[in-house]
C-alpha cells in the first residue's frame, strides 16, 4: 500500500493523542459551527463569508477556514485524517494571529480594557495541533483502524 498513506494516518492506540484531537477538535467545533451554522451566536455560512470576503479575504481562503474549523473539527474529533486536519487548524490559527489578534498583544481580554482579543488562545492551539501532527489521531480513531489496516497490507 502507499507509504505516503501509511504516513499520515499511522498513529499508536495511545491515549494523549485521543485527549488531545478531543480537545482541540471540540473547541475549534464551537468556533466552526457559528461560522457554518450560525450556532453559538455566529453569523452561519454567508455571514462568515461575507465578513471575511469584505474584509479582503479572498473567498477561496474563507471558505477553506470556515471548512477547517467546522467539518475538519469534527473530522478531527473521530481522528479522520487527524495529521492533515490538524495542519488545517494550525494554519487557521497563525492566520488568526497575524491577521486581527497580534495588534492585540499575547493576553486575552479578560478585564474588558483591550481593543480586542490577544493571541494566547492561539498558542495553546497552534501547540495541540503541532502535537498532534507529529503523534498522530491516537486512541479511539479512524486513523488507527485504518493504520492497522494497512500494516496487514
Amino acid at each position: 500500500m502507499n507509504t505516503s498513506l501509511k504516513k499520515l494516518v499511522g498513529t499508536e492506540a495511545d491515549i494523549s493523542g485521543l485527549v488531545m484531537r478531543l480537545a482541540l477538535g471540540v473547541v475549534m467545533f464551537s468556533h466552526g459551527a457559528g461560522k457554518l451554522f450560525g450556532w453559538f451566536g455566529g453569523f452561519g455560512f454567508s455571514g462568515t463569508m461575507s465578513y471575511f470576503t469584505g474584509n479582503g479575504m479572498p473567498w477561496l481562503i474563507a471558505f477553506l477556514v470556515v471548512m477547517a474549523e467546522s467539518l475538519g473539527a469534527l473530522a478531527l474529533i473521530v481522528g479522520f485524517f487527524g495529521r492533515f486536519m490538524s495542519f488545517g487548524i494550525f494554519m487557521v490559527m497563525l492566520g488568526a494571529i497575524f491577521m486581527v489578534h497580534a495588534k492585540f498583544g499575547f493576553f486575552m481580554n479578560w478585564m474588558g480594557k483591550q481593543a480586542g482579543e490577544g493571541y494566547e488562545y492561539h498558542i495553546l492551539a497552534l501547540g495541540l495541533a503541532l502535537a498532534l501532527m507529529i503523534k498522530g489521531s491516537g486512541a479511539l480513531s479512524f486513523d488507527l483502524f485504518l493504520s492497522r489496516r494497512l500494516q496487514d497490507d
